[in-house]
């Protein structure tokens, strides 16, 4: 298998999929084509000897060769006639905005291109935050309370403080306040509308237990990788968040006993289901009373929770042999001839 890792994008996160970009780089170590997509739109062919932050950054990725999409795959454009690159499997690594909310996918889908990352339907259940909670709910899996405010409504809340506020179409991070007293909510909701015109409002739990779970199935077979419980402060700000999309070393399996795993792992194969098939993602949970709830769907992961695997090429190249294939739909125009005969003779052509 020869990948071609896609990322940039317009996003808050545009460059937080570059950072992604660069640590597979150094994980991956077989053939890869790097195709990224700048913020006015265009794909441009990468060299990995040039795959580094200040590439981008400078500009300088506009030297490179642009791509055109193409049936079946991304094409250089040549003196006679373009050329497709060689990649089998496209990876989508534009995190946030147009990698998460089903645009690249829609993109791949159109033009007949293999890839692993979340379907359009998969995107928008995970990329919007309300309708995580409303799939969650429809495949009874516990989740935390929720609240959504829009700009131009009521401010009013249906918890007591403290609350978490969250823009609801951005990362985790992103935008996002812990209101301790009335008095911070107003700023805290203001800061959030900068990013989105709704929000997410949720009670905060104090000291909760959270892990993280990432993994696939490939055909009949769970790959699960390690279970990792994040140190971090009472919520993970921007910085602890993503500064830290460029991990690319192992992680420790997370101190739980067994029935605890196992309940974790399955809670993610509800949630993964059969909507996220092709797709390899993270799920973050909360553990509060002995119950798991479901906090967030990472359709796409900083660097794809690499580091929660120990063989992280081989998922992908088992993952990339069993991707959900588009039902083949061609038309023969019986509908139109039948049509056209119940109206009269047919019109030729002169």
């Amino acid at each position: 298998m020869k990948l071609a890792i896609l990322f940039g994008g317009v996003s808050y996160e545009h460059e937080i999929s570059i950072v992604s970009a660069i640590a597979l780089k150094k994980v991956l170590s077989g053939p890869l084509d790097f195709i990224f997509l700048d913020a006015e739109g265009g794909f441009w062919h990468i060299p990995a000897d040039k795959m580094k932050s200040n590439h981008f950054s400078t500009g300088a990725y506009k030297k490179n060769d642009p791509l055109a999409l193409g049936r079946g795959g991304f094409k250089k454009r040549g003196l006679l006639k373009a050329k497709r690159l060689e990649a089998d499997t496209v990876l989508n690594l534009v995190h946030g905005g147009q990698g998460e909310d089903g645009t690249v996918a829609s993109l791949l889908e159109f033009f007949d291109i293999p890839y692993i990352g979340p379907r359009r339907e998969a995107s928008v259940v995970s990329a919007n935050k309300w309708l995580t909670k409303l799939y969650a709910e429809g495949v009874e899996m516990p989740a935390v309370d929720w609240q959504l405010l829009r700009i131009d409504g009521p401010r009013a809340l249906d918890f007591d403080l403290p609350v978490i506020v969250k823009p609801l179409r951005l990362g985790s991070s992103i935008g996002v306040s812990v209101v301790r007293k009335p008095e911070e909510l107003d700023f805290a909701l203001d800061v959030a509308f900068e990013f989105d015109d709704e929000v997410l409002v949720e009670p905060f739990i104090e000291g909760i237990a959270e892990y993280n779970l990432a993994g696939c199935r490939v055909g009949d077979e769970w790959v699960i990788g390690r279970i990792e419980a994040p140190r971090k402060k009472e919520f993970l700000d921007f910085d602890q968040k993503y500064l830290d999309f460029g991990r690319t070393e192992g992680v420790q399996e997370a101190d739980i006993d067994a029935t605890l795993k196992a309940d974790l792992i399955d809670a993610f194969k509800k949630v993964y289901a059969h909507t996220f098939e092709g797709a390899l993602i993270r799920c973050d949970f909360f553990v509060a009373s002995g119950e798991i709830l479901l906090n967030e769907i990472n359709p796409i992961p900083g660097s794809m929770a690499n580091y929660l695997f120990d063989d992280f090429a081989g998922v992908l190249e088992r993952l990339s042999s069993h991707l959900p294939k588009p039902r083949a739909i061609r038309p023969d125009y019986a509908y139109i001839e039948k049509v056209q005969s119940a109206k009269g003779p047919k019109i030729g052509n002169g």
